[in-house]
């Protein structure tokens, strides 16, 4: 499954990428982020490796993520891996105005086992919760002015 979700932040490029690539911000737009761990490479940099911990409900949601590509603003990709499901987001910011960004979001996800049935009946819900990700940055970077 493969969608494409954006938004557009009312502030310069270079002040959302310093948001964005941030770990300790992270906590701040997504709030059922419950732990991020570093595990290999440079911390930050191409070829990391981090188990994040998400609550989703009542259960935890483990998942591996690694950085892919970091070419800013035009390149800031990872995967993610969790059990029966590995996502890959390619992600890209555009300077629309000095004090205007649009952050393109190209989402690629495939399932295994159980959820594979999860992601043929709701489709709608990954795409859904993706478009939630990216609203949650823009207020979170738009009140950091």
């Amino acid at each position: 499954m493969k969608y494409t979700n954006e938004v557009t932040i009312n502030l310069p490029l270079k002040k959302v990428l310093d948001l964005f690539d941030s770990e300790e911000n992270m906590f701040k737009w997504q709030p059922e982020l419950v732990s991020f761990e570093h595990v290999s490479g440079e911390k930050g940099e191409v070829g990391s490796k981090s188990n994040l911990c998400y609550k989703m409900g009542k259960r935890e949601v483990e998942m591996l993520e690694t950085i892919t590509k970091k070419n800013l603003p035009e390149e800031f990709d990872f995967t993610y891996e969790a059990k029966g499901v590995w996502n890959q987001m390619k992600n890209s910011f555009i300077e629309v105005g000095p004090s205007e960004t649009k952050w393109i979001s190209h989402s690629e996800f495939r399932f295994s086992g159980f959820m594979k049935l999860i992601g043929f009946l709701m489709p709608g819900s990954f795409k859904k919760q993706s478009q939630l990700a990216l609203d949650r940055f823009k207020a979170f970077a738009e009140s950091q002015i």
